[in-house]
């Protein structure tokens, strides 16, 4: 008997309501983390400079599995990553 799949295994549905946290982003006078969801956070990293991408963490609420990886820590690339994954629509505002 075959196994069956649904979806993309190597990638899941990512929750981009998930809580996330981005880390080490200019905010005012300070890098003090926000904490929003998963699709503000990795669409507030696409408006950062080159540099403030390549120092920023974006922290998971639980694992988000993308390519067959599974991580709750995302840097540079890895976050680009999930850009690739953003839904279309907007799921959450604000």
């Amino acid at each position: 008997m075959a196994e069956a799949t649904w979806g993309d295994a190597k990638t899941p549905a990512i929750d981009w309501r998930m809580s996330a946290s981005l880390a080490n982003v200019p905010r005012g006078d300070s890098d003090v983390a926000e904490v929003t969801n998963l699709e503000r956070a990795v669409r507030d990293w696409c408006t950062l400079d080159a540099g403030h991408r390549a120092a920023a963490v974006l922290t998971t609420e639980y694992p988000v599995q993308v390519d067959g990886t599974s991580g709750t820590t995302f840097t540079g690339q890895d976050i680009a990553v999930l850009v690739d994954h953003l839904p279309t629509d907007a799921l959450t505002k604000g």
